[in-house]
């Protein structure tokens, strides 16, 4: 047999890669997270920025001591919020990058439209899903903030141009917290009637349903990343509490079970919702078990108290009851961050603050 030609000897074979080379390259290349452009928010007093001063309600926070942390510029400014500080939706804007630590509210004479452009806050506090709870503080309803909206839109791409102004509202993530008012204020308190016209779980139907129907037109406005925060343990609320204390105190787990009975609801219908929107992430935000282990355990989270709230005696106080307590020497606590509440109602900065990151890290930081 003759010798292979000396050229053919000396041909080099393919260099073929190992297996845990030829593994390596195989991998799929995880995707970036995709941009997000801006945080818009809509819902109640949980994370209205002030849009309530700019109307004739008496929900309103624009005074002392609320406030009273605030940080940046403002330091110590009462802004609106429900809080001693911030509200946990600023809290989103600062983890979602956006290059600013607060949501700005849309009615605020103070901001505009280049503000606005990438985090806007419609809320108003007071306001409920139904249209009878905003009436009863004569509030912005959830109607009306999906009217702002509309409006800011146009002014936006009067200001980016209609492909940028685009971009903005669809990448966007979309955050709504509402539905206690609609116990506590409403079906509960008896101020309206509707504890005659339903049973809670008819009420907690109808609820849910115009809860779809704002999904849905929210949805058709534009909205693709959209979370809806579920009902904390709101029979574990300071003036809910107290309202017991002739029969013993502690938790409503009335009040309690109506919230888990909506929030069992919220869930069954965002994901049927979720499959009828080509293109939609719709998520709910589930608060309930977080937030009562801290209420019932608050030492666990670094609180002393989770039974009153931090202005006044904090068992009824919100609002203007709370601010009356300004003037007074020793009216508010001198350290909020010992407390989960900052009102009868509403949490402190830092409660908001453990709040944001846990539906951060669960929500609205996981949208791709």
């Amino acid at each position: 047999m003759a010798a292979a030609p000396l050229h053919a000897r000396h041909r080099r074979r393919p260099i073929l890669p190992t297996l845990p080379l030829l593994l390596l390259l195989l991998q799929p290349v995880p995707a970036a997270p995709a941009r997000v452009t801006a945080l818009i928010v809509f819902g109640d007093s949980t994370v209205d920025a002030g849009n309530n001063n700019a109307i004739p309600t008496v929900v309103r926070s624009n005074f002392p001591p609320y406030g009273r942390d605030f940080p940046g510029p403002g330091a110590g400014r009462a802004t609106g919020r429900f809080s001693n500080g911030r509200v946990a939706t600023d809290f989103y804007s600062e983890a979602l990058g956006l290059g600013r630590d607060f949501v700005p509210a849309y009615l605020d004479p103070g901001y505009g439209i280049r503000d606005f452009a990438i985090g806007v806050c419609f809320a108003s506090a007071g306001s409920g899903l139904d249209v009878a709870t905003s009436r009863v503080f004569r509030v912005i309803p959830m109607w009306k903030q999906l009217e702002m909206f509309r409006e800011y839109k146009a002014r936006l791409a009067a200001h980016l141009g209609a492909s940028e102004a685009h971009a903005v509202v669809s990448g966007a993530v979309y955050a709504i917290s509402i539905g206690t008012n609609d116990f506590i204020e409403n079906y509960l308190a008896l101020t309206t009637t509707r504890f005659l016209e339903f049973t809670v779980a008819e009420y907690t139907e109808y609820l849910v349903g115009l809860a779809r129907a704002f999904l849905a037109e929210l949805y058709a406005l534009g909205a693709r990343r959209i979370g809806f925060t579920g009902l904390a343990a709101m029979g574990c609320l300071p003036l809910e509490r107290a309202r017991r204390a002739a029969i013993g105190g502690g938790c409503d787990e009335g009040y309690n079970a109506a919230a888990r009975g909506f929030n069992a609801a919220l869930a069954v219908m965002v994901a049927e919702l979720g499959g009828e929107l080509p293109g939609a992430d719709v998520r709910v935000a589930e608060l309930y078990g977080f937030f009562e282990g801290v209420v019932r355990d608050p030492a666990a989270h670094g609180f002393a108290r989770a039974d009153v709230g931090c202005c006044g005696t904090g068992t009824y106080e919100m609002g203007y009851p709370c601010g009356a307590w300004a003037a007074v020497p020793g009216g508010t606590c001198p350290d909020a961050d010992r407390y989960v509440f900052w009102d009868a109602v509403h949490p402190t900065e830092r409660a908001s603050r453990l709040v944001a990151e846990h539906l951060f890290n669960t929500t609205f930081g996981r949208f791709e």
